[in-house]
């Protein structure tokens, strides 16, 4: 717990007693305590607020240099990708359709589905969106299950 930023918390306080910072803590506390050399996170952001969000991203990455963890991290969401991934795949319908380095990934996608989702990324201004045509229910690049609705 104290690798984790959660020093002086009673180990066996209920859950419902942690805000959602404090409870991604104790879980990557979790995933720590076998010392593991790769540590798989599945959307370890996704229900936090944004600060929140640097502060665990921020943890991750330190843990990372400390420990010389490697992570496979699995999230939709791409400004996270930025942050934290080093290599990307892009996954559509469970097939692979983009690798690459993060950098080039996020900044120069070969993919449609990959424009697509960059595209969806909200954007401080306009000017910062990316551009990308949403995801049409029925094209080959719309989510798995995203029916084409009747014409």
């Amino acid at each position: 717990l104290d690798a984790v930023g959660m020093e002086g918390v009673e180990p066996d306080a209920y859950p419902h007693r942690f805000s959602g910072g404090q409870r991604q803590r104790v879980c990557i506390a979790r995933a720590l305590a076998t010392d593991p050399d790769l540590v798989i996170c599945d959307e370890p952001t996704s229900a936090l607020d944004v600060s929140v969000q640097a502060q665990i991203l921020n943890l991750l990455l330190d843990l990372q240099q400390r420990r010389g963890l490697a992570y496979l991290f699995i999230t939709h969401d791409l400004d996270v990708v930025r942050r934290i991934s080093d290599e990307v795949d892009v996954l559509l319908r469970g097939t692979v359709v983009e690798r690459g380095s993060a950098d080039q990934v996020t900044h120069r996608p070969r993919h449609a589905y990959t424009r697509r989702l960059l595209g969806a990324v909200p954007a401080v201004s306009p000017r910062e969106r990316r551009i990308g045509a949403p995801l049409t229910p029925g094209s080959p690049t719309a989510p798995k299950g995203a029916e084409q609705a009747p014409a």
